[in-house]
């Protein structure tokens, strides 16, 4: 959907809108960065129609008596929210299902710290809405995540009120049209937040796949990364990485085959060993980029969908991103405290890293663009691989780099920030993905299906994915 086709409201249209809407009803609580949604609504006009109370508990004795304490001590997370969403909504029902039999509740929550004078705190929040789409129907929720972007106090707090309008709005008035729905969480703020999580349940919504809403967070640039999980919901990185150590593994899963197996097998077993790390403590995570996906030029859902039909179904967790550049990924990681990072790429995939890291920076950046890349927490380790069918293997150590960078790249292998993955089956090797994808394509069930966990053989044949059999062999 292009965003030039999209007709956008503002915030005061859209608060006036639901205000003069007399079926829809509820409440606002929020803690940290003011009243500013619930002020919203007020200002639109016809507040009374629509709010039934506001509330805000600044004092965390307050807010524990209210909501209940939290066990880690943060405030700002997932849990607080989803406490408030529960404590709000039902007192709704108490008071007044009986009184307005007609109405469609709801109840928005957000709990937020937004930037501080000394700017230690960036600015984060969880926002979320209980809500009904038909008068005593069953309840759904929107939970988001959001960092914001603004460097003053002000301007992130008159972020989150116009974002708390965009979310009560689409809620009711946009919740059939999933891709919009998404793209009008930041109409008006477009560039001052990003929505790293967008997570939208309920009985209206069992048709709404998640990780396609984790998708078009990424596809229209709310966030460069997006994470859904191995039971195909949208998850955010604090609910599972919290000082974890981690490992992160970069692929095209066009599809996963027995190569993708043994790769996730021997790194992480060199990563957990080689480390000072506790494998309960260590998760590794595998990634898609946009550029990955990209088709002839295209980047396309089905495609999608079934690249990560295939990864849930090996039980992985799956990052959707649109970080070309590692940096991008790292520093967003950074954000959640991880411990110790393991890359892992293909040695295809790090010629054309340092080719390009070459390349582009010839004017003395050269040092410092690696130094992005390579830190004391971030270990690469490179799977080797055939260039060709036929051709001599490639590993880490005898990769080809150009003379001016070589002295670069010996350092970081002799420092062990590049390694090679060393534990792995060399017969795998000679299964390329291309060739497996050629041979589900024209349904010769005898020369793919030896190649693919057994998992994913029958549910590529179940759901026709990859093409499977589109193509086949007349013989005459």
């Amino acid at each position: 959907m292009s965003k030039k086709e999209r007709h956008i409201l503002k915030s005061e249209q859209k608060a006036l809108n639901i205000n003069l809407n007399k079926k829809i009803y509820g409440t606002f609580a929020e803690i940290g960065a003011g009243q500013e949604v619930a002020r919203n609504f007020f200002q639109a006009g016809a507040a009374a129609g629509t709010i039934a109370k506001t509330m805000s508990a600044y004092d965390k004795t307050y807010s524990d008596a209210i909501y209940g304490a939290e066990e880690s001590g943060r405030y700002v997370c997932l849990s607080r929210l989803m406490k408030m969403l529960d404590h709000e909504y039902g007192l709704m029902e108490e008071r007044l299902s009986e009184e307005r039999p007609e109405t469609k509740f709801f109840a928005f929550a957000d709990t937020v710290a937004a930037i501080n004078y000394k700017r230690t705190i960036k600015g984060n929040g969880w926002l979320g809405v209980r809500f009904q789409l038909h008068p005593d129907g069953p309840t759904n929720d929107l939970i988001i995540h959001t960092k914001m972007l603004d460097q003053n106090n002000h301007l992130q707090q008159e972020a989150i009120g116009i974002l708390g309008v965009n979310m009560v709005y689409a809620c009711f008035k946009l919740h059939d049209q999933i891709e919009e729905f998404v793209l009008s969480l930041i109409d008006g703020i477009s560039g001052r937040v990003e929505i790293d999580m967008v997570r939208l349940v309920g009985p209206d919504f069992d048709e709404v796949d998640n990780r396609l809403l984790t998708f078009y967070l990424v596809k229209n640039n709310l966030t460069p990364v997006a994470i859904f999980n191995k039971d195909k919901q949208s998850t955010h990185a604090s609910e599972f990485l919290w000082k974890k150590d981690l490992m992160v593994v970069r692929g095209h899963y066009r599809p996963p085959t027995r190569v993708t197996l043994d790769v996730f097998d021997s790194a992480f077993k060199q990563f957990v060993d080689e480390g000072d790390i506790e494998k309960e403590n260590a998760e590794l995570i595998t990634e898609i980029t946009l550029e990955n996906l990209k088709l002839n030029g295209e980047i396309s859902e089905k495609d999608f969908l079934e690249r990560a039909d295939t990864l849930c179904a090996l039980g992985k967790n799956v990052i959707i991103s649109d970080c070309q550049n590692h940096e991008n990924l790292i520093n967003y990681l950074a954000d959640h405290r991880i411990g110790k990072l393991g890359l892992v790429i293909g040695v295809n995939e790090l010629s054309e890293i340092i080719e390009e890291k070459y390349h582009n920076n010839q004017d003395g950046r050269l040092l410092v663009a690696f130094g992005q890349l390579f830190n004391r927490n971030i270990k690469v380790y490179v799977y080797p691989a055939y260039m060709e069918e036929g051709g001599p293997l490639i590993n880490a150590k005898t990769l080809m780099v150009p003379d001016g960078i070589h002295f670069l790249y010996k350092h970081l292998i002799d420092a062990h920030q590049i390694v090679e993955i060393e534990d792995y089956n060399k017969e795998l090797l000679k299964i390329f993905p291309w060739n497996v994808l050629e041979h589900i394509e024209h349904g010769d069930d005898e020369a793919w299906t030896p190649l693919l966990p057994e998992e994913l053989v029958s549910l590529i044949k179940e759901k026709s994915l990859f093409n499977y059999a589109s193509k086949p062999v007349h013989v005459s």
